[in-house]
């Protein structure tokens, strides 16, 4: 199968800690990924590198073949994954604003009916739990559930490096066991979910919404 790692941080200068402190978190979670799942790719989606339009236009808002090259190739990507790792900070107990920009551009038909994990971090004691609540409302409305475990790293900068790696006095495979309860349900969700839409198409069967938002109403 196929996954999508999202890394929400686009903050270059965070003194006095480290900038960009999700690529740490980032990192040990591709390098988790990697170790214990290698029969499943995994592609890092990183939203510093998507510079998006300043007035706000989304990837279906575009008539067809008139997208961003960058935004056609990543709504491309988002369909063809079998699930997402959702990597955020915390900010105002909430997640990034840079990655809820990022998966606003994006029709929830192309995350539905397939499983994400959320990953928050922070620099403080909480590991960005409260942002973590938020994510599930967030991810339920674009149609991919998050499963019931999180991952949370609080103080993320005493836990990993630069590279990802686990600093003195972590225990490696002590965090892999904690990441991979998330992974593990995400995986066992996206295999379902695969060869259950390979039977039956959810879009056609449930009903997509395609003329206008009135026909989420009740009758009456």
């Amino acid at each position: 199968m196929k996954f999508l790692l999202f890394l929400g941080t686009v903050r270059e200068s965070a003194p006095p800690r480290p900038a960009r402190l999700g690529v740490r978190v980032a990192k040990a979670c591709l390098e988790c990924l990697g170790s214990r799942y290698s029969e499943h790719e995994v592609e890092l989606v990183d939203s510093l590198e998507y510079p998006l339009e300043k007035v706000f236009k989304p990837h279906f808002a575009y008539a067809k073949g008139q997208a961003p090259v960058a935004l056609e190739a990543l709504a491309e990507k988002i369909a063809s994954a079998d699930g997402y790792i959702m990597v955020s900070p915390e900010y105002n107990h909430s997640m990034s604003p840079a990655l809820a920009n990022l998966l606003n551009h994006f029709g929830s038909s192309l995350f539905s009916y397939k499983p994400s994990v959320i990953v928050t971090y922070s620099a403080g004691q909480w590991g960005g739990m409260r942002a973590a609540v938020g994510m599930r409302t967030f991810l339920s409305e674009l149609g991919c559930l998050p499963v019931s475990a999180m991952i949370h790293v609080p103080k993320a900068q005493e836990v990993f490096a630069e590279d990802g790696a686990p600093k003195a006095g972590e225990d490696k495979e002590s965090w892999f066991d904690y990441f991979s309860r998330a992974f593990n349900q995400m995986v066992w969700w996206g295999q379902a979910a695969r060869a259950h839409r390979a039977e039956v198409d959810p879009h056609e069967m449930v009903g997509d919404f395609r003329r206008d938002p009135s026909q989420r109403n009740a009758p009456g």
